[in-house]
């Protein structure tokens, strides 16, 4: 869902691998001789996946416009960092094509009434979340499709899915992902190149703290009252989602066992869309 940035929570373990704390075994470097370009990775589920498939043996590239932070995840990580504004055209036509892996997850948010949503900001959001992933994937499936294999992983939210009132530009951008990862789908898969979307709730990040007091202004409650009343209002499970999460699925959908599955849309929220 609105899950682009957050405190500095990652994922070391492949799924099905087991713990990897000092007394564990170390994670299956699975990926070892991939690169994977993920964006918005200085922090929150971006920077999760950076760690997460470092840890799985892959070459990262750390794209995000905080130069700074990019740069220490990179070196965390031994990965590249690349800082781009992705709003910018030439910008997103610079970054790295070889990337076998691309993990679209930067993306920003603003709450308002549709009457009352500044028409620049909702095209600032379509051009980060909906231009540049598609600018992405345009240079990079090239080098996916003549190596014969390649992932897209594009972090959706519910909110592909759902529509909530007053995020006129966010849930337009996500539904617009939706259906442009399920053209890679099948554009892709005669090439050996699946492309899913995960679908988190609200995640526990620096995007959905952000939010809180113009949730509050919007619906006119308390901020003490949003995390429950809005965040939390219609999943089963009254907890945040956390970013580690989200991107152990993004790992898993780039293993062997998940070779079968794309197209689809993976909800990771709590139990939103069972209602």
């Amino acid at each position: 869902m609105d899950s682009t940035k957050s405190p500095d929570e990652g994922s070391s373990r492949h799924p099905g691998s087991g713990d990897t704390a000092a007394s564990g075994p170390a994670p299956i470097r699975f990926l070892a001789g991939r690169k994977v370009l993920v964006t918005g990775a200085a922090s929150g589920i971006g920077r999760a996946c950076a760690e997460g498939f470092a840890a799985a043996g892959a070459e990262v590239y750390v794209v995000d416009r905080a130069g700074e932070t990019a740069k220490e995840v990179a070196e965390a990580i031994g990965g590249t960092a690349v800082v781009a504004d992705l709003s910018e055209a030439e910008a997103v036509d610079a970054l790295p094509d070889d990337a076998d892996i691309v993990v679209n997850n930067a993306g920003l948010q603003h709450v308002a009434p549709l009457h009352e949503f500044p028409p620049a900001r909702f095209t600032l959001i379509q051009r980060v979340m909906v231009e540049a992933p598609f600018r992405i994937l345009r240079r990079t499936l090239p080098h996916m499709y003549a190596h014969g294999w390649g992932r897209v992983v594009n972090i959706s939210s519910v909110h592909g899915l759902r529509a909530s009132a007053y995020k006129s530009a966010y849930v337009t951008a996500k539904h617009a992902l939706e259906g442009l990862s399920k053209v890679v789908a099948l554009e892709g898969a005669p090439y050996g190149v699946t492309s899913n979307c995960l679908n988190p709730g609200y995640v526990r990040t620096p995007l959905v703290e952000g939010q809180i007091a113009d949730q509050a202004r919007a619906h006119g409650i308390p901020a003490a009252d949003v995390v429950d009343q809005v965040f939390l209002d219609r999943t089963a499970i009254k907890r945040l989602i956390e970013p580690a999460e989200v991107a152990e699925a993004a790992l898993w959908l780039c293993g062997e066992r998940s070779a079968s599955i794309t197209g689809s849309s993976i909800p990771l929220d709590g139990g939103w869309t069972a209602r």
